[in-house]
This record gives C-alpha cells, sequence and structure tokens, in this order.
C-alpha cells in the first residue's frame, strides 16, 4: 500500500507577519539548513524556494502515525530527539497558532488536510489527535478515481493559497493502491515596513555566476535597515559579505539576504551557511541607513523531497520497512503502509509595495552620487531566508539565481 505526502507551500512576498509572543523557540532552523544544501546539490544554478516550516509540519503529520525506527528516524533529522516523547506536537501547534494571522495589513494561513481511501478504517485516537495538533481537516476519497481525486485536491490548494499554487498533483500520482494523503499549505501576503517607491524602478543588468549578464527591473531606496558586514575569516567564501535584514510592517517578519561580493559566485558562500550563522546574523545586524538595489523577483519551483529526505536519515517511511501502524486500525503491522511520494510547490514573488502588475511606464533613471551609507547592490546571485524574529521560525529559504527577465528592447522600461 503506498502512503502519498504532498506538502504545498505559498509565499506571495510583499510584506509582514504575525504578532506572537509566549511561544516556544522554532529547533528546525539546522534541519532547515541541511535541507537547503541538499536542494542545492540538485539545483545546479537554479533559483531555490521552499518552506522549511511546512516540511516540518508534514513530517510532524506524518511523524504522529509513526512508530519504531520510522518515528525515531524524523524525531533525529528535525530535531526534537532531546524532547520528551510527543512535546514536538504541542511546539508545532503553538507555532502554528502564533504565526496564523488575517489581518487588513497582512495574511498568514497554516492548513493541513487528511485524504482518507473509503472504506479503510483509520486509527481514531491518530484521527483526533490530527484535528487537535494540526487542525486537520479530513476528507474521505476514492484514490482509484485518480482524475476526481487530484481535481478535489489541488482545489483545495487553490483555495489556501488564493489560487497561486496551480496543479500540485496529476491523475498519475494516484492508484488504488494509495490510502492516504497528507497536505500542508503555507500563504503568506504583507506589506514592506519600508515600501519601495514605483517610480524608482528601473532596468538594470544582472550577472549571473557563469559571467552571463540579463536585464531585470530592480528596485531601489535609501533606508533604515538592520545591515552588517561579516567574514568567516577565510577566503572560502571570498572574504567579507553583506547581510541585509528588511522588516515587513508589524516588525515581526523579516526578509535576510545575504550577498557575496560582486566577482564571488554564490556557491563559493553557500557551504559556510549552518543554523547558527542565522542566528548570528539576526544577532548582529544594526539598525542604519543603507542604500538598496533589489530586483523584482517571482520564484516558483515544485520539488520532490523524497530524495534529500532520505540524505538527511529519513529513510524507512519511504520503504516497505516503514512503521506507519499508528494511522491505521485495520492492519495487524503498519509495515504495509509507506510513504511513495513527498512533494512541495512554493511561489515567491516579491515587489514594491505589494500591488502585482508591472511597474509603470516612464519610470525615472537613479543616478549615481557619493555613497554616504553602506549600499547592498543586489545585482548578482543571493541567498534569502524569511523568518519570524520571535520565534526563529523559517518560513521560506531560498537563493536568486536568475531574477525575473525584461525585454531590453521594451521602450517601456528606460535603461
Amino acid at each position: 500500500m503506498l502512503l502519498l505526502v504532498v506538502l504545498p507551500p505559498l509565499l506571495l512576498l510583499r510584506g509582514c507577519f504575525c504578532q506572537a509572543s509566549d511561544v516556544p523557540e522554532d529547533v528546525t532552523a539546522e534541519f532547515s539548513v541541511r535541507l537547503y544544501h541538499q536542494l542545492q546539490i540538485s539545483s545546479g544554478e537554479e533559483n531555490i524556494i521552499f518552506s522549511p516550516l511546512s516540511v516540518a509540519l508534514a513530517l510532524g503529520m506524518v511523524e504522529l502515525g509513526a512508530r519504531g525506527s520510522s518515528l525515531q528516524e524524523i524525531r533525529q533529522a528535525v530535531g526534537y530527539s532531546h524532547f520528551r516523547e510527543d512535546e514536538e506536537f504541542s511546539l508545532l501547534r503553538n507555532l502554528s497558532q502564533a504565526l496564523s494571522t488575517d489581518e487588513e495589513q497582512y495574511v498568514v494561513r497554516l492548513a493541513n488536510s487528511l485524504f482518507l481511501q473509503s472504506g479503510v478504517h483509520f486509527n481514531e485516537d491518530f484521527l483526533q489527535l490530527m484535528k487537535k495538533y494540526f487542525r486537520a481537516e479530513v476528507e474521505t476519497v476514492d484514490f482509484s478515481q485518480s482524475t476526481a481525486v487530484a481535481e478535489r485536491i489541488n482545489s483545495w490548494v487553490l483555495n489556501h493559497t488564493e489560487s497561486k499554487i496551480q496543479n500540485l498533483v496529476s491523475a498519475e500520482d494516484f492508484s488504488s493502491s494509495t490510502m492516504i494523503m497528507l497536505v500542508n499549505a503555507v500563504y503568506f501576503r504583507g506589506s514592506w515596513k519600508n515600501q519601495f517607491r514605483p517610480e524608482n524602478t528601473r532596468t538594470f543588468s544582472f550577472t549571473r555566476d557563469d559571467g552571463s549578464e540579463v536585464q531585470t527591473l530592480m528596485m531601489y531606496q535609501q533606508g533604515d535597515f538592520y545591515y552588517g558586514e561579516f567574514s568567516d575569516g577565510t577566503t572560502e567564501a571570498g572574504g567579507v559579505y553583506q547581510v541585509l535584514e528588511m522588516l515587513y510592517e508589524g516588525e515581526d517578519m523579516s526578509m535576510m539576504i545575504v550577498l557575496p561580493r560582486q566577482e564571488v559566485p554564490l556557491a563559493s558562500l553557500e557551504p559556510i551557511i549552518k543554523a547558527p550563522l542565522l542566528e548570528e546574523w539576526a544577532n548582529n545586524v544594526k539598525r542604519q541607513k543603507v542604500e538598496v538595489y533589489l530586483p523584482r523577483f517571482k520564484v516558483e519551483q515544485k520539488i520532490d523531497l523524497r530524495e534529500s529526505l532520505q540524505q538527511l536519515g529519513i529513510r524507512s517511511i519511504f520503504s516497505k520497512d516503514a512503521d506507519l501502524s499508528a494511522m491505521t486500525a485495520q492492519m495487524t503491522d503498519g509495515q504495509d503502509l509507506f510513504i511513495g511520494k513527498a512533494v512541495q510547490k512554493a511561489y515567491l514573488e516579491v515587489t514594491e509595495e505589494g500591488a502585482e502588475g508591472a511597474a509603470g511606464s516612464g519610470m525615472i533613471a537613479l543616478t549615481r552620487t557619493l555613497v554616504l551609507y553602506p549600499q547592498v547592490m543586489a545585482d548578482h546571485p543571493f541567498f534569502f531566508i524569511i523568518r519570524n524574529r520571535k520565534t526563529g521560525s523559517i518560513l521560506f529559504m531560498g537563493r536568486v539565481m536568475n531574477p525575473e527577465l525584461i525585454d531590453p528592447f521594451d521602450n517601456n522600461f528606460d535603461m
């Protein structure tokens, strides 16, 4: 039998986050960074966008139904092994409650759903705990009707991501052996605390790591941001690199941009990225005036997580040695139930102030003057994270190797 796990997070990056208080610290930063490095290996020179929080929530749902080595592998890989048994479920519930909000300034939605094969008797305790810790909706379907099931699940994802995540699954993903599907959706929309003025956006050359140049729309502003310059003490990362933290309204959420020097490929910087370094950046950036050049960009990526999670030590749940016996009461042992698929699809859009659509025509060209303040010129590949500053939760992590391109011969955009 097959257990299909699908994790579709979404980020529509325009702004801010929630007011969180009295929530435990998220402990999954090390797992997030290790997963990023695995995705980096398989992504070549492409953009990366994924949601560590979404993966942690989905694995938490699997863990709720796991036993034996299947349970321990998840706990070890994600960073829960020092917790008392089951303590991580309360942590995930509290984090989800703290992060979720639906205000005029910003929207954060976390949603979970279980799609169960009709006619199979699932463990009632498992279903109740899924509702208790993950507020999961439960729906029965007939997976043998694969086209109808795919449409139903894709519709659920669309509804929970404001139609940004489309066609997450297809009929080919299901068969008569599919027993259960767990879906997690993350959606975020908000506004920058310091918004970019659209009239300052202009065409700009972005130099990719292979030395080629492409034309993109570059936003600009001079304002108060958290900024720091760091070095790993060696030449591996190209010496000094810049870290810029840009807040969203509410100030609980921020986007942190890590930029190597112009002549240094991002690949030279990526190996030094570790969980303690994320905290070091957050603790040591200082508020000051900074000139910021940041490209508008839109990234969408579908990732097959199975191989990456296996490389991180989560192996047995993907094999016939899986023990997911806590999920169903019908089978004498749960070793016939295993994870057949783990995918995530994420969407990220960064604009001046949150409005979708192209910037207006007749844009004003920027003039270079004497630089009085630190300057962050993101005209070459950079790494980024979107994190909650109170809990440390990383909603999104990735890199921009290729920004959104524009036609250099479009007369609406003056050089």
